[in-house]
C-alpha cells in the first residue's frame, strides 16, 4: 500500500523543493547554541533543525515547531514529512502526509525542553537561566540590538536607546513653548535654560527691549540711565498729549503740572522684566518747547526719590536679614559650647571608665592567678602522699614512650609526696625509653629528694630504704627493686636547690618485657608505679 501511495503522489508534489519560512514571516524554533549542553535529537524541530519551539508531534511520529509545520501545510499542497523522505522514500505512507489536524501538541517534550539549561548568546550578556524563561530574558536583553522606535533607521543596544534618542535620533524633536521652534532633544534642555533665564528690563513697559540674563540686565541698567530717562519722557509725553485731548474735548483747560506727576507716579510703579536694545517711539508733545525743562526736572526729583525709597527697603530688609543671622550665629555659639561641655564630661567619663576596666582587669589577672594556684594546690593535696607509700598512675604510655625515644620528652616527674605530714619531700622521675646505661634497652626509674618547707627540723642525709615496683595488673609478677642511700651521695644532702641529683636505678625493667603481651605491665595504654619508702 505505501509504494501504491508513493506512486500515486503527484511528481510535482513529491519533487517539490522544500524550502524555509522566511525568517520574518514567523519566529523559529530556538537556536542550539543557547544550550549549555549540547541538545539531544529528540528537542530538534525536522524542518529548520532548531530546538522545538511549542513541539508537535504528527503521525509519523517526528516533530516539528508549531510555526513551522503551519508554514510548511501552508506553502505545499499535500505537503510530506521531509525527514521521511531522508529516512526511507520508498516507505512512504498515508502518516507521512503533513496536516495541522493531523498533529498533537507533546506536552512531555515541551516540559523537558523548558527546563533545558540556557544562556544568553548576545555578546557582553552573562544571564543565564532555563528555558522557559529566555523568550522573557531576549525581550529585556540590555544588550540586545533594537530597532529606533521613531523609525530613524539605526539600530542600537536597548540599554543606549534613551541615550540615542537624547543625543542622536534626528526624528526626535521637541518643540519650545516659549519661541515655537523645533530642536533635538539634546539641544533642547540647555534652549529651554537660556530662554528661561533671560528677563526684559524694567523699563519695558515704556519702550526698552533689551533682554538678557540678570548679570546683563544689571550692567544694562548702569550704561542705560540715559536712554531710559529720554524714554520716560517720551511716555509722559504721550500721557500729556492723552490728557490735552481729553481737555480739549471737554472744553476744559489741561493741568500740565498735575498731570505730570500723575504720569511720574504711574512711571513709578513700573515693573521689571528684561532687555536687549533701545527704541524710540515719535514723540507727542501737546506742549510748549519750553515745558521740557521742567518735565525733565520733575523726572529726575521722581526718579531720585524712587531709587532713594528703593536702597532704604533693601537696607531694612539687609538689616533684618543680619539680625536674623546674628540670632542664628549666636545661637550656634551656644550650642556649640554646651556640646563641647558635654564633650569635655563625656571624655572624662570615659577615661574614668577606662581607668577601672583597667583596675577590673588587673584584678581579674590576679584572681586568674590565684585560683590557677589554688587548683594547682588542689591537685596536689588530692594526689600527695604523706605515709611515704605512693602510686603513680602513667596514662598514654605510647605516645609518652615514642616522645621519650625521639626525645620529644625525655623524662616525666611524678607529682611530689611526703614520708610524714612534716616529713621529706620527694617524687619519682622515670625514663621511658631508658637513661644512662639502660637507655634504649631498659626503662629507668630514680628517687629524687626535694626541697621541702620541713627541711631544718630533719635529720640528713636521708637514710631511709626506697622499694620501687612496677604493677603487674593482672596480679601475677610485680617488678620490683630497693635500694638504701648512699649517704656520701649528694642525692641524699638536704636540698639547696628544688631538688637533688635523681637516683636509682637506670636499668629497672627491659622494655621487650614491658611491652609484652606475656605480661599486663601496660593495660589499656596505663601502667602504675608504686614506691614505697620505710620510715621505721
Amino acid at each position: 500500500r505505501s509504494l501504491q501511495m508513493a506512486e500515486n503522489t503527484p511528481r510535482s508534489l513529491q519533487d517539490t523543493p522544500s524550502s524555509s519560512p522566511d525568517e520574518n514571516e514567523f519566529p523559529f524554533g530556538y537556536p542550539t547554541n543557547i544550550c549549555e549542553d549540547v541538545p539531544g535529537q529528540k528537542f530538534l524541530c525536522s524542518n529548520c533543525n532548531n530546538i522545538l519551539k511549542k513541539a508537535l508531534q504528527t503521525l509519523c511520529g517526528h516533530r516539528y515547531c508549531s510555526a513551522c509545520l503551519t508554514w510548511i501545510v501552508r506553502n505545499n499542497k499535500n505537503a510530506i514529512c521531509q525527514k521521511c523522505k531522508e529516512e526511507d522514500p520508498n516507505t512512504l505512507g498515508e502518516e507521512s502526509l503533513l496536516a495541522e489536524e493531523r498533529a498533537f501538541g507533546d506536552a512531555a517534550i515541551n516540559k523537558e525542553i523548558s527546563e533545558l539549561r540556557v544562556h544568553c548568546v548576545t555578546p557582553g550578556c552573562s544571564w543565564s537561566g532555563i528555558m522557559k524563561d529566555f523568550e522573557e530574558h531576549q525581550s529585556l536583553c540590555e544588550y540586545a540590538l533594537i530597532p529606533c522606535h521613531t523609525g530613524c533607521g539605526h539600530v542600537v543596544m536597548r540599554r543606549k536607546l534613551a541615550d540615542h534618542l537624547e543625543n542622536g535620533c534626528v526624528n526626535n524633536v521637541t518643540v519650545c513653548q516659549q519661541c515655537h521652534c523645533s530642536l533635538a532633544s539634546s539641544e533642547f534642555q540647555s534652549h529651554s535654560t537660556s530662554s528661561a533665564n533671560k528677563d526684559g528690563c524694567c523699563f519695558s513697559e515704556v519702550g526698552c527691549e533689551f533682554r538678557g540674563s540678570k548679570e546683563k540686565i544689571k550692567e544694562h541698567e548702569k550704561s542705560a540711565v540715559g536712554a531710559h530717562m529720554l524714554l520716560l519722557l517720551q511716555h509722559m509725553r504721550q500721557l500729556q498729549g492723552t490728557l490735552c485731548s481729553a481737555a480739549r474735548a471737554a472744553h476744559s483747560f489741561p493741568q500740565p503740572e498735575l498731570s505730570l506727576r500723575s504720569a511720574g507716579k504711574s512711571i513709578c510703579e513700573l515693573q521689571i522684566p528684561a532687555g536687549l536694545e533701545l527704541s524710540r517711539d515719535p514723540e507727542v508733545d501737546c506742549f510748549p518747547a519750553s515745558s521740557a525743562p521742567e518735565d525733565e526736572s520733575v523726572l529726575r526729583q521722581l526718579v531720585r526719590e524712587k531709587v532713594i525709597s528703593e536702597l532704604e527697603n533693601k537696607l531694612q530688609v539687609f538689616e533684618n536679614i543680619v539680625a536674623v543671622l546674628n540670632k542664628e550665629v549666636e545661637s550656634s555659639n551656644l550650642e556649640i559650647l554646651a556640646f563641647r561641655r558635654q564633650s569635655e564630661l563625656d571624655q572624662n567619663i570615659i577615661r574614668g571608665l577606662e581607668l577601672k576596666i583597667a583596675e577590673l582587669h588587673r584584678c581579674l589577672t590576679q584572681k586568674d592567678a590565684g585560683l590557677s594556684s589554688l587548683h594547682k594546690s588542689l591537685l596536689f593535696s588530692e594526689q600527695a602522699s604523706y605515709d611515704g607509700i605512693f602510686l603513680w598512675k602513667i596514662t598514654e604510655v605510647g605516645r609518652k614512650l615514642q616522645d621519650s625515644v625521639t626525645g620529644r620528652t625525655v623524662s616525666l616527674y611524678s607529682p611530689a609526696f611526703y614520708t610524714a605530714k612534716y616529713g621529706y619531700k620527694v617524687c619519682l622521675r622515670v625514663y621511658l625509653n631508658g637513661d644512662g646505661t639502660g637507655k634504649g634497652t631498659h626503662m629507668s626509674l630514680f628517687f629524687v629528694v626535694m626541697k621541702g618547707d620541713y627541711d631544718a627540723l630533719l635529720p640528713w642525709p636521708f637514710r631511709h630504704k626506697v622499694t620501687f615496683m612496677l604493677l603487674d595488673q593482672n596480679n601475677r609478677e610485680h617488678v620490683i627493686d630497693a635500694f638504701r642511700p648512699d649517704l656520701t651521695s649528694a642525692s641524699f644532702q638536704r636540698p639547696v636547690n628544688d631538688m637533688n641529683v635523681a637516683s636509682g636505678c637506670p636499668m629497672f625493667l627491659p622494655l621487650s618485657k614491658l611491652q609484652s603481651p606475656k605480661h599486663a605491665y601496660v593495660k589499656e595504654d596505663t601502667l602504675f608505679l608504686k614506691c614505697i619508702i620505710e620510715t621505721n
